[in-house]
């Protein structure tokens, strides 16, 4: 155990050291760069003065929305890529192909929670109060979203390993989830047919799950048993794949 121990923090060091540049700083840069993408969106719709279709303030309902769909997608794309990035290290024989992919799942864990520490200084700065209503019910959300993001990145090292090509088609695949999850806009609003097909994607689910932590009395249901029956599936087959199907292919 201490051996492994050893080898899951030496991946986990390399991991953040090999990010942009090779030092600690560019560690930062990868916690920072979701953050930016998140405001960047924020002032925008700020900026045009587009009104918030719940509450008073536009950056909170916005950031509420982006902050976990784009954690889902970094992460799916960080743990996608774990396995092409790091492939040379599994010729150690210390070093297995899931605890590359292990070791990636905890970097991006911890990322993600310092994704989220900096949008919620950013907004305290701004003078915005980041603190939901029930922060219990926002970070079980959060959390979802992080569980989904990795359930999705682990299937997705099965598939790219089959078919390469897949990496950049999975990164559309989350493209086209964000635009269409609610992240600037409430699903509920729209007609009954459209919603109840929204609702099978995941991510809608989870933003409305951390949304209900800022907004107690939005009028939505949120349906907790499939998102997280849909990506503990979604892990347990990525991980059946990789240890029946990959490991062997590789």
């Amino acid at each position: 155990m201490e051996s492994y121990l050893h080898v899951l923090h030496a991946l986990m060091l390399r991991d953040m050291r090999t990010r942009f540049g090779g030092s600690h700083w560019g560690y930062m840069i990868t916690v920072l760069w979701p953050v930016v993408h998140i405001f960047m969106l924020v002032l925008i719709y700020v900026l045009r003065h587009v009104p918030a279709p719940i509450g008073d303030s536009r950056a909170l309902f916005f950031a509420s929305g982006a902050v976990p769909a784009l954690v889902f997608q970094y992460v799916s794309r960080e743990v996608m890529k774990a396995v092409i990035t790091n492939r040379p290290l599994t010729y150690y024989p210390q070093v297995k192909l899931f605890d590359v992919i292990f070791s990636r799942i905890l970097v991006e864990i911890v990322t993600g929670f310092l994704g989220l520490l900096t949008v919620s200084a950013i907004l305290a700065a701004a003078g915005i109060n980041p603190i939901p209503i029930d922060p219990f019910t926002s970070m079980c959300g959060y959390l979802a979203a992080i569980l989904l993001g990795l359930s999705f990145g682990t299937i997705n090292v099965s598939i790219v390993a089959f078919f390469p090509a897949w990496m950049m088609g999975s990164i559309l695949f989350t493209v086209v989830i964000y635009v269409t999850s609610g992240v600037m806009f409430l699903p509920n609003f729209l007609p009954d047919q459209i919603y109840d097909i929204l609702k099978y994607n995941p991510v809608v689910g989870i933003i409305e799950w951390v949304r209900l932590g800022y907004y107690p009395d939005l009028p939505i249901t949120v349906d907790y048993f499939y998102i997280i029956l849909f990506s503990l599936s979604l892990l347990t087959i990525g991980l059946f794949l990789e240890k029946h199907v990959v490991r062997k292919r590789t």
